[in-house]
């Protein structure tokens, strides 16, 4: 009956820190200048490319193809960092607030570098200055939404020692 309580909670818990995650990722884009420009450029190129393709008599595919890779890249963004963080806190009864906030910061900022699966040889400053920001703002996004997940879960994530004693009786 624990088990399937633990369930439900972390359920809960994911259902409040993903859209929390989603609020900072929103913020975070918005405030810095640089992600800022980006997402307007891009923004702009994806209006503009549904438009051409709009008037040209064509479906819009490209815009089909680029709403669904933003909802997978925004998923493994989001839903997986605290998932996983908050299972393993789960399974080795970590209830300290540094195992979810650190651990779903660390873990968001570091999948665009698992992903790309080598770091670049040949990068320019200014890369590099884009990549670090860019590190920063999604091990934020990861520390908030490791954060609410803890609020609600993880300050009592695992067995107590009164119910291993329980169990083990």
């Amino acid at each position: 009956m624990h088990v399937l309580g633990r369930l439900f909670l972390g359920a809960f818990a994911l259902l409040l820190a993903v859209p929390a995650g989603a609020a900072i990722l929103v913020l975070a884009l918005l405030v810095d200048p640089t992600a800022n420009a980006w997402l307007t450029g891009g923004a702009l190129a994806g209006v503009d490319m549904a438009l051409s393709d709009l008037s040209a008599g064509l479906p819009p595919e490209g815009l089909v193809i680029l709403i669904a890779g933003l909802a997978q890249a925004l998923f493994v963004l989001l839903f997986v960092p605290p998932a996983l963080v908050g299972f393993a806190g789960e399974i080795f009864s970590r209830r300290g607030f540094v195992w979810y906030g650190a651990g779903g910061g660390i873990l968001t900022a570091a999948l665009p570098w698992l992903a790309r699966g080598a770091a670049r040889s040949e990068a320019s400053p200014g890369l590099l200055a884009a990549e670090a920001r860019l590190t920063l703002i999604l091990f934020v996004v990861g520390a908030s939404a490791g954060l609410v997940y803890w609020l609600v879960a993880g300050r009592s994530a695992g067995f107590s020692r009164a119910d291993q004693h329980a169990a083990g009786a």
